[in-house]
């Protein structure tokens, strides 16, 4: 795709930014990928889903207009997509809109829960150019993640996997949020990905959707970030962490990636009704860009929306900017301090160097409880699949491994 900045925001002084990140950081003319949820229906109600899945929404995109969307991602050059929800494959023309955008030269990563992704399907899927899967666990034992994923649906990722490994779908993502709970798995995730041949991704956990109430007893605490960050120093050519952990260049080198917040320069997010938003994490009015059903469509939202050319402006990093480490850092996680209460020119809630902890600390009295909520809760009104009543309760251990290699990713299933 093009990497030609935007005409529309500034360049520095010479006209042509020196490094490819500066090109990222000043917007391109379209997307590197963007992120798709395609419904909000969903069989599971996770208990940090950013979206806060569960029920379709009436008003989502048809079949006609999300194939205009991808024509559209044809004529921009759009690199590929990254289909979400909810659980995209419940919807009944996943499969058709999987090929027309194949067949328009858009590539597809889609991330499941693997309910519908049985021997047959992962077949279908072995047979594909141009698609990626990811299968998402938050634990790599059934208790840890059944705990914020529901019960069962340990057990139906790893069927999900098998079926994907026989068919012979080899690099598969598998797909984690790194919390509190399963931060000492990081070993055993990766244990669980070279078993499948499959590639290992880990991603931050963000106050966003459902993950605004959880967020305070599920994010790692400041030594698990530390050994997240060894850990990642020490794996990280092999592992992805789609720049989730920039906030962690603060500790010492950057980690790979191009450690800055890409929301609304290189990446952004279309919801199942169409809404544009910044990033998947940023679901709020404040970050809403446009929608794809206006004149225009969606390119018109990404050139020319004043929310993403705002973004797109060079960053003077606020209360940040006086601090050695914000070169590394950039300052953190825009979603991470809008729904924490802080603001967006000061440090991330997690900031290594303790800056955000002391600013959550210091926020006005009552400021805690009367944080940002995210727009729209689509979560089940009843029982959902695998739980009792309703979303997942937050089950915290009272038991840590003493070591990550002491819990068996595939204890109690078989072996063949």
């Amino acid at each position: 795709m093009s990497a030609e900045v935007l005409s529309a925001v500034d360049t520095p002084v010479d006209g042509r930014p020196t490094k490819l990140v500066d090109h990222f950081a000043l917007g391109l003319n379209a997307p590197i990928c963007l992120t798709w949820e395609l419904t909000y229906a969903c069989n599971l109600a996770c208990v940090h889903c950013l979206s806060s899945s569960g029920r379709r929404d009436p008003s989502e995109l048809s079949t006609a207009e999300c194939q205009a969307v991808i024509d559209e991602f044809e004529r921009m050059q759009v690199f590929y997509v990254n289909i979400g929800g909810g659980e995209p494959t419940v919807r009944s023309d996943f499969w058709e809109l999987l090929d027309y955008a194949i067949d328009h030269h858009v590539g597809v990563k889609f991330s499941t829960n693997g309910v519908k992704l049985d021997a047959a399907a992962a077949r279908r899927l072995a047979a594909t150019d141009y698609v990626d899967v990811q299968i998402s666990v938050d634990g790599a034992s059934a208790d840890v993640n059944d705990a914020v994923r529901g019960g069962g649906s340990f057990g139906t990722a790893i069927r999900a996997m098998e079926n994907l490994a026989a068919a012979g779908f080899t690099g598969f993502k598998i797909s984690v949020v790194v919390t509190r709970q399963n931060a000492g798995q990081l070993d055993a995730f990766k244990a669980l990905a070279d078993r499948y041949d499959a590639q290992l991704r880990l991603t931050r956990l963000r106050p966003s959707g459902r993950g605004a109430d959880v967020w305070a007893d599920l994010h790692p605490t400041a030594d698990q970030q530390r050994e997240l960050y060894r850990w990642l120093v020490a794996n990280g050519e092999g592992v992805l962490t789609g720049d989730s952990f920039f906030h962690l260049s603060g500790l010492g080198d950057p980690l790979p990636g191009l450690n800055l917040c890409g929301a609304g320069r290189v990446v952004c997010l279309i919801d199942p009704i169409g809404d544009v938003y910044a990033c998947p994490f940023t679901i709020h009015e404040q970050f809403l860009a446009g929608n794809v059903r206006s004149p225009g469509g969606f390119a018109t939202v990404w050139r020319d929306s004043e929310l993403f050319a705002s973004l797109r402006r060079p960053d003077s990093g606020g209360t940040c900017s006086s601090c050695s480490m914000f070169d590394a850092c950039r300052g953190g996680c825009m979603a991470a301090k809008f729904f924490t209460g802080l603001p967006l020119d000061g440090p991330d809630p997690e900031c290594v160097q303790g800056y955000g902890e002391a600013a959550l600390a210091a926020r006005t009295p009552g400021t805690a409880g009367t944080a940002p909520k995210p727009t729209g809760d689509h979560s089940h009104r009843g029982p959902v699949r695998g739980q009792a009543t309703g979303p997942v309760p937050v089950l915290l251990m009272t038991r840590r491994p003493d070591r990550a290699c002491d819990e068996n990713p595939l204890a109690g299933l078989p072996t063949s």
